[in-house]
């Protein structure tokens, strides 16, 4: 005969195969931002279908708080599973760990590498009142007038910060600074002419490019923008190697199996290559991309060192 105390025990026993059974068949896609926001988005956009292509429900996990870091030390603290994935940027991976010297995770030493999935372009723009419709003619006038003009940013040690001071670094030229708390003040004070440069985001910039309200003088990036093909790269003119493209990238914890990994990166590349996600993607301002687990490791090393010599050289301090 079964007494109560052996069919509490199985039902016990049944309750936590359950629950084993939904923890391991449920994915974790951490977004270190507040839902609403571009990054929040493209994940919402890529969950679904990397849900299809691994046999899990993948569910978008808003951490926020410490511009990323909460978000990211979580990923670094989870079981090193598949089940666990950081949806990681330029600014969390690269641009905060070569500003803050106390951070609470390692980008190299505690992630591996998955994939990128997308980037967004910055263009660089100026109020219509600086004389220079190039690259070249902006340096020129920079050098002619020291310290009259001034950029804005979202943020002392933001990627748009850094990537800024790099440019004059670069150019040789004193631009002051006019830290903003997000984009948006920034590029809104830019309209009003109260700065006079800034690098903006792709889809912010484009509108305002097209309406005459801010001028272009070049793309912050590798090459030429598909939807922008007339407008040259800075490094085209005359500052060869500058590029400050944002991305954005797929990364699980360090220590996870290979075969999980590559698992993943194979999933990924073909659910980016597919024309239905580019299309979207680029609704939101972005290009879809992939690539080798080895490419964004290379990426990602390479930008903390960039970062890491711009912090060092312009003696940025966080906020």
């Amino acid at each position: 005969m079964i007494s109560r105390r052996h069919i509490a025990v199985a039902a016990s026993i049944l309750l936590a195969s359950f629950a084993t059974f939904a923890q391991n068949n449920t994915v974790r896609l951490v977004v270190p931002f507040s839902t609403g926001g571009p990054t929040d988005i493209a994940a919402r956009v890529i969950a679904p279908l990397l849900s299809e292509a691994m046999g899990k429900t993948v569910i978008v996990d808003n951490r926020v708080g410490a511009t990323g870091a909460i978000g990211a030390e979580f990923v670094a603290r989870a079981p090193a599973d598949g089940n666990t994935i950081l949806f990681g940027t330029s600014s969390i991976m690269a641009a905060n760990p070569a500003l803050m010297q106390k951070l609470s995770y390692d980008p190299v030493r505690d992630f591996a590498a998955v994939s990128t999935v997308a980037t967004i372009e910055n263009i660089l723009v100026v109020h219509p009142s600086v004389p220079a419709n190039n690259v070249q003619e902006l340096v020129r006038y920079a050098k002619d007038n020291p310290g009259k003009l001034f950029y804005g940013s979202s943020g002392i040690g933001s990627t748009y910060h850094l990537g800024s001071e790099m440019f004059a670094n670069m150019t040789k030229t004193q631009l002051g600074h006019a830290p903003y708390k997000g984009q948006g003040p920034a590029a809104q004070d830019l309209l009003a002419g109260h700065i006079q440069i800034m690098f903006d985001a792709f889809n912010s910039a484009v509108p305002n490019i097209k309406s005459g309200r801010v001028k272009a003088l070049g793309i912050a990036s590798a090459k030429r923008h598909p939807e922008l093909p007339d407008l040259p790269t800075i490094s085209e003119q005359g500052v060869p190697g500058y590029a400050t493209t944002i991305w954005l990238a797929f990364f699980l914890p360090a220590k996870t199996p290979t075969a999980i990994v590559d698992k993943m990166n194979q999933d990924l590349r073909s659910i980016m290559q597919r024309p239905d996600v580019k299309e979207r993607f680029n609704k939101l301002g972005m290009q879809a991309t992939s690539s080798s687990t080895g490419e964004l490791d290379a990426l990602l090393k390479q930008e903390l060192t960039q970062w890491t010599k711009v912090v060092k050289d312009g003696n940025i301090k966080p906020e």
